[in-house]
């Protein structure tokens, strides 16, 4: 399945940068809307400000209400997202958790997902994948490497005022030093 008006973000390991990458996206392209996901395989306690909307099996789905916390899915409100979605899932369950989500998604809204296990059910309109030489909690992305995506660090993104991704037509697209 493609899916054009989805950014996904995976990366090299923890602290690589990729809510920093989604946060940076989310308030580049605010005034289009822009929704946020982010889907974890860890089942660990819900968080203040989460308001659960679905169960289903295997997965649990949420919206994050609250601005101020330091969590990942706060900052991403902060940074501009219209709506910020949250989802504990098992490996089996990501694909229905994101169906169950893209469902409360206007048609052609832009979407910037973390969730490096998505890429693996879905084609979105970009995938970046954010690598960090720390070896720290390092993780096998093999398989997503093989596939079309665009790199990128925290120097990089330090460095970059202005992202080089545009959002026309209901698509995200790479801008031409990118692709």
């Amino acid at each position: 399945m493609t899916i054009g008006n989805l950014i996904i973000i995976a990366g090299t390991g923890n602290k690589s940068g990729k809510t920093t990458m989604a946060c940076r996206l989310i308030a580049q392209f605010r005034h289009l809307d822009v929704v946020s996901v982010k889907i974890t395989p860890h089942f660990h306690e819900t968080t203040p400000g989460l308001v659960l909307l679905y169960e289903g099996e295997g997965y649990s789905v949420f919206e994050e209400t609250s601005h101020s916390l330091g969590k990942d899915t706060s900052r991403m409100l902060r940074a501009g997202a219209s709506r910020v979605f949250f989802a504990k899932t098992t490996d089996s369950s990501i694909l229905q958790a994101f169906e169950r989500i893209y469902t409360m998604v206007p048609p052609g809204t832009p979407i910037i997902c973390e969730s490096p296990a998505l890429r693996l059910f879905v084609e979105p309109g970009i995938l970046i994948i954010m690598t960090s030489p720390d070896e720290y909690n390092r993780k096998d992305i093999s398989r997503l490497l093989a596939l079309p995506h665009v790199n990128s660090d925290l120097e990089t993104l330090g460095k970059t005022p202005v992202l080089p991704f545009t959002f026309t037509g209901g698509r995200w697209d790479t801008g031409p030093d990118m692709s």
